[in-house]
């Protein structure tokens, strides 16, 4: 018996998706779920400061240029005037900015005029906010009223470390989770919890080509459209084997992990 017993634990034919029992089923549920949400409120975060970058509503690859590479001919503020920012000052008071801005933004016109306007309708934000440039100081005002030249090195080493530790966890637990998939092609399934990483780190490195060259900008769109559809295939194809498969075919004995 005692032998029966170890071979049972040794072959594991409980080891996937529709054979979980229901405790380990529902904290699984429970991270996919909290995932799925986690994405979908990224994807609102990034059109509304990325995807608002060119002025108009969705992800183009002007707004990836804009973002990352700049755009020489306007200023930081103008273009947040004129795009993700439109929004936050009436029409009269982002003219007056802007003509400011284009004046050369000098100091006396600050006091006189343009510093309670920034007070009415910015320093909420640029003043409490950390890495956002601190609005109540002049110095600060007139570094974004220069030529934008996109993010600056220093931002784009922050937010690339970040992404890639925070987002990598998130691919690893996903692949995890969908190796124990059963009925898939083990080529499929590899793919399928190997790219994202590929995809995760030319998205990183987008951004720098981009930063250098406007012509990489299509990379980023690409490589963040890659590893959506490998996390999209992760998210239904579990919950599915979970919770719906199990109620059509019989228990399944296999180890996917054997």
């Amino acid at each position: 018996m005692k032998k029966e017993e170890n071979n049972s634990v040794t072959d594991a034919t409980w080891l996937n998706l529709p054979s979980l029992n229901l405790t380990v089923k529902s904290l699984l549920t429970s991270y996919l779920l909290v995932i799925g949400l986690g994405a979908v409120l990224a994807t609102v975060q990034i059109l509304m400061t990325h995807g608002m970058a060119d002025g108009k509503v969705g992800l183009s690859v002007d707004d990836i240029v804009y973002s990352y590479h700049g755009d020489p001919a306007h200023s930081k503020i103008e273009i947040k005037l004129n795009g993700s920012m439109k929004d936050k000052a009436s029409a009269a008071d982002q003219m007056k900015i802007i003509k400011w801005v284009r004046n050369g933004a000098p100091e006396e016109q600050w006091n006189e005029q343009i510093k309670d306007v920034f007070y009415q309708n910015c320093i909420s934000c640029h003043s409490t906010i950390p890495g956002l440039p601190d609005f109540t100081q002049f110095e600060e005002v007139k570094r974004v009223a220069k030529s934008d030249k996109g993010a600056s090195a220093a931002s784009l080493a922050r937010v690339s470390h970040i992404h890639i530790f925070a987002i990598s966890f998130i691919f690893f637990f996903n692949g995890i989770i969908f190796s124990l998939t059963t009925g898939l092609k083990q080529s499929f399934k590899i793919f399928i919890v190997s790219a994202p990483f590929f995809f995760i780190s030319i998205d990183v490195f987008s951004w720098w080509l981009t930063k250098i060259d406007a012509g990489f900008a299509w990379l980023t769109i690409i490589s963040g459209v890659g590893y959506s559809l490998c996390s999209a295939v992760v998210w239904i194809v579990s919950l599915y084997q979970m919770w719906i498969l199990p109620r059509f075919a019989a228990p399944y004995k296999v180890n996917t992990w054997k």
